[in-house]
């Protein structure tokens, strides 16, 4: 009986959404933005050889159709990755519906449910947050104020508040161009229950504006050294629908989610989760491709090409952080059995060369690994959750094509 493994390579965008122009880092339009495209550009040109030298090694999902993929979303040459003519696996190019770049509307859409509405964005002002957000929030920490106030980098505002966050123990309160509200914590001294607390206190409030995750950050050390800790939990807005974890478990399936998926999809249709840094998610997924059972899907989410690179605007970190993840990609493969389909993609970009620090809007790639060999052409986001859907010989609720 058949497995699934959908794999989302967070932010891998590769150029070329028709709607680019409708979507901004500052004042400057996504058009022409092209994360796996530009890394590439910048590794062939020497340009990105800090921790890794030459051009993007990749050839695992080159060897998938990577080089296709991109230079059916964009134009540049597939040569970039060096990959075959003729690649071993599935591929395509997927384009997105839904109007938004965030990681709720790529991820839903993937499992079949676009958006239907718009989502709440604070405003770029500080302060950021209208006065009852802010009173609700101290009222449910126990506090007489929050810090912050504004949209900021995560790690900065943690290194410019966080000595005052200990001496006030007010909570650290930022959004993003994203929509979400941010609350940060030192765990040792506002505790980690308590923030985990707070943010599903408030949660229901906010995602009725719709803001669609509040995201705890907790971190820890001391001034001049805190860090970020892998406790983070995003309370996320529900799916209007049911979606793929939704259909597989209404067939029989079992779901495992793997990184963020459980908190994207507020766990609904989903067993069971795993969590940590990439290199234990990829030991995850490893040994989900041993252990798991027919018939199951295991939707796994690989963030650090996004947390650390993307938005840190890191061109040779995101380079290594493929390399790296390509190597552990192909021991996955080997791992498969017969009947197995592993699908890659991705739910946006993040192009480390554009200016400003948000995601970009950028078609996706769809890779797939145990289906046969070909080009699949142009996709919507919702055909990977038909396809997914397909190959487990499960209903699909969704508008989406399931032929592969």
């Amino acid at each position: 009986m058949a497995r699934a493994f959908l794999v989302v390579i967070d932010s891998v965008g590769i150029g070329g959404a028709p709607d680019a122009g409708r979507f901004f880092n500052g004042a400057r339009p996504d058009t022409g933005a092209n994360t796996l495209g530009h890394i590439a550009q910048a590794c062939a040109a020497g340009q990105a050889n800090a921790g890794r030298q030459g051009p993007l090694a990749v050839p695992v999902m080159a060897g998938l159709g990577l080089g296709q993929a991109l230079h059916l979303a964009s134009g540049m040459p597939a040569e970039l990755l060096g990959g075959p003519r003729d690649p071993q696996g599935l591929w395509g190019a997927a384009t997105q519906a839904s109007g938004g770049k965030d990681t709720p509307t790529g991820h839903w859409e993937l499992a079949g449910v676009p958006v239907p509405w718009a989502w709440h964005h604070f405003p770029n002002t500080q302060p950021a947050f209208p006065p009852e957000i802010c009173d609700l929030v101290a009222q449910a920490a126990g506090t007489a104020g929050i810090l912050g106030n504004c949209h900021a980098s995560g790690t900065q505002i943690i290194a410019r508040l966080g000595g005052r966050h200990l001496q006030t123990g007010w909570p650290i309160c930022y959004t993003s161009a994203d929509s979400v509200f941010q609350i940060a914590a030192h765990e040792g001294v506002f505790g980690l229950q308590r923030l985990l607390d707070l943010c599903a206190a408030v949660a229901p409030a906010l995602h009725r504006l719709p803001v669609g995750r509040v995201i705890a950050r907790p971190f820890t050390g001391t001034p001049g050294a805190f860090e970020r800790t892998q406790n983070r939990r995003d309370y996320a807005v529900p799916p209007p629908a049911p979606t793929l974890c939704d259909w597989v478990a209404q067939a029989g399936g079992r779901v495992q989610a793997i990184g963020k998926i459980g908190d994207i999809f507020s766990m609904q249709g989903i067993d069971s989760v795993q969590k940590g840094t990439d290199a234990q998610l990829m030991a995850h997924l490893q040994g989900q491709v041993a252990n798991a059972p027919d018939g199951s899907l295991t939707f796994a989410n690989v963030v650090e090409f996004d947390s650390l690179y993307g938005h840190r605007r890191d061109v040779a970190g995101y380079a290594r952080h493929l390399e790296w993840f390509d190597q552990g990609l192909g021991r996955i493969i080997a791992a498969l059995r017969p009947g197995d389909g592993l699908f890659l993609t991705a739910d946006h970009g993040n192009d480390p060369t554009w200016p400003g620090t948000d995601h970009t809007r950028e078609r996706v790639p769809v890779l797939v690994a145990g289906a046969g060999a070909g080009g699949l052409g142009h996709l919507r986001f919702v055909d990977v959750a038909a396809r997914v859907a397909a190959h487990l010989g499960v209903p699909a609720q969704g508008m989406g094509r399931g032929e592969l």
